[in-house]
């Protein structure tokens, strides 16, 4: 993301433009590194919360200002706003699935339920609008993108919609909730830099591979734990992630 702001701008213009850049990126480079300390970390004891607070704030603020801040870019990112908006409630519901008490739902679960719902009309529409256009876009969004977005956020909607039938998450869904979804946000973020701008890297590194390594490393990290939840009966009774 780039802000790019008039020379003729005044000063509070060019330090407002220079603070959310600094936000989003700081908030996107704390959000890596604190989601990366809380997979490596004993799960459940307080500095495995204590990071995964931090988590939560940093890729809350990188993923709002991004959602915010894209349709407003000299070329509007309309994905990196279905993107964005995808990681504030990969995020949120990651949190609140924890924070929650186990074995119950609220109404923070029938409000993500509403969320991913109308985000996916919306992708839905967008596409459907971008297949009609001469292009195949809408302002600079593909409609194939857009149906791939539709059917992301049907996919967990239909995921919430099952949580609520059952009127309760708990034991090792609960952590799966948790765990997959804190997981497919931070791999995000880590795709967004190393991938996304990997410009910013010396061309000794592009030309390696090595880009690729944290976004391997996070989905390895996911797959471990996922396994560890479902099958590793033995731990699930001595340790909590609340």
């Amino acid at each position: 993301m780039i802000l790019e702001v008039s020379p003729d701008s005044s000063a509070v213009v060019r330090g407002a433009a220079a603070t959310i850049l600094y936000l989003h990126i700081g908030g996107g480079l704390v959000g890596i590194v604190s989601g990366a300390a809380a997979l490596v970390m004993r799960k459940g004891g307080q500095p495995h919360r204590a990071v995964g607070n931090v988590f939560f704030v940093s890729m809350l603020i990188m993923a709002t200002i991004g959602a915010v801040v894209s349709p407003f870019l000299p070329e509007p990112q309309w994905p990196n706003v279905f993107i964005a908006a995808f990681v504030v409630y990969l995020i949120a519901t990651s949190w609140g699935t924890i924070r929650r008490k186990e074995g119950s739902v609220g109404g923070f679960e029938f409000g993500a339920l509403v969320v991913a719902v109308s985000v996916a009309i919306v992708a839905i529409l967008v596409g459907t609008l971008a297949l009609r256009a001469p292009n195949g876009e809408i302002d600079g969004l593909d409609y194939r993108v857009a149906f791939g977005f539709g059917s992301v956020w049907t996919l967990v909607a239909i995921a919430d919609f099952k949580l609520i039938l059952r009127g309760r998450v708990s034991g090792a869904q609960r952590l799966v909730r948790h765990l997959w979804r804190m997981c497919v946000a931070l791999l995000i973020a880590v795709v967004s830099l190393f991938l996304g701008q990997a410009q910013m890297f010396p061309p000794s590194v592009r030309g390696t591979g090595l880009l690729f390594v944290p976004a391997i490393a996070v989905i390895a990290s996911l797959l471990f734990w996922l396994w560890r939840v479902r099958f590793a009966k033995r731990w699930l009774p001595a340790t909590s992630l609340n």
